[in-house]
């Protein structure tokens, strides 16, 4: 069989379905899947031949089996919950193959070193999907930025509402220990583009977090950027909603709108044909935005002091549930 062999861990998740893709677009196959969850008719589409188990250990034992036959395993992919990220990485590198992990890579950056010793270890490459830095809008940003004045500070107003249901307060999405909370969990590659094009952090300043929001400032090498991220739709300024969802994103540099809402769809797929070509961003290339939002999420807000975004003086929401943010 033509093409390399992937197994995919968290097949059922939100993510999963572009990934599912890009192994199929990059012409390879999908030989085993494993969830928790067994909702995933989704493999019909493409790889009805796919193994799938909802039973850790059985997908582990097929896994190592496959691995002593003369087609054996050759990436693993992974869509699960952020905290189990880690875990993960380490079984797919030690599995003998090369592991290809969904943002955010981890939820701390001393874990990177980590996982960067188990590679030198076992041989194996672990990649990060990092994909606005594929995308062509960036891509263009960073080279105007690139070779602008060298001298030359934006000023950059990020804000990103994507309304969320009650459900995800419920999920491990609303647990800050298991997603890193609304900075990590919404917002890492925005901070990983962020630094990409503007360089490394010089200051970082929290001024309002919440369950289901954050608002701060970053001092980069080349901006000032206030950034306002929110699940909450009562966040949302009116008429602010694209397509189907109550979404909102924006970036405002030096007083223009940055539009880059076009050019997501293939965006996985070529992460995958990257990593394929040895190109793809190792673990290594995350830290910078990892290092971000560990610091936000450990950050004591200061409050409306200084250079904030304008929407975070909005009135904080209470808890749907009643929970505090540490659960």
């Amino acid at each position: 069989m033509a093409g390399k062999n992937f197994t995919l861990i968290g097949v059922a998740g939100y993510i999963a379905p572009r990934h599912i893709k890009a192994i199929a677009d990059t012409g390879n196959n999908l030989t085993a899947a494993y969830d928790c969850f067994d909702s995933v008719g989704r493999l019909d589409s493409s790889f009805p031949e796919c193994y799938f188990f909802t039973e850790n250990e059985q997908f582990a034992r097929f896994c190592s089996k496959q691995m002593k036959t003369d087609n054996p395993l050759h990436y693993t992919s992974i869509c699960t919950p952020n905290h189990t990220h880690e875990t993960f990485i380490r079984y797919g590198l030690r599995l003998g193959t090369d592991v290809i992990c969904e943002k955010p890579l981890v939820l701390n950056p001393d874990t990177i070193d980590k996982l960067m010793d188990i590679e030198k270890e076992t041989g194996h490459k672990a990649y990060t999907i990092l994909q606005l830095r594929l995308h062509d809008s960036i891509v263009a940003l960073k080279k105007k930025v690139d070779e602008g004045p060298k001298d030359k500070i934006h000023d950059v107003d990020l804000t990103y509402i994507t309304s969320r249901g009650k459900w995800y307060y419920a999920s491990w999405k609303g647990d800050i220990r298991k997603s890193g909370g609304i900075a990590t969990n919404i917002g890492v590659h925005f901070y990983d583009m962020l630094q990409w094009i503007f360089g490394p952090v010089k200051q970082n300043i929290v001024h309002v977090m919440s369950f289901d929001r954050v608002a701060g400032y970053l001092e980069l090498e080349k901006a000032r950027v206030r950034y306002f991220l929110s699940i909450n739709s009562d966040c949302l300024p009116e008429n602010a909603v694209q397509g189907e969802k109550r979404t909102y994103r924006t970036i405002n540099i030096d007083g223009n709108e940055f539009e880059f809402s076009a050019g997501f769809t293939e965006l996985h797929t070529l992460s995958y044909r990257k990593i394929l070509d040895g190109e793809g961003f190792r673990i290594s290339e995350a830290r910078n935005c990892i290092q971000i939002v560990s610091d936000i999420r450990h950050a004591t807000p200061i409050g409306l002091k200084g250079d904030y975004h304008p929407l975070a003086k909005l009135p904080l929401s209470a808890h749907p549930f009643g929970w505090d943010d540490k659960r």
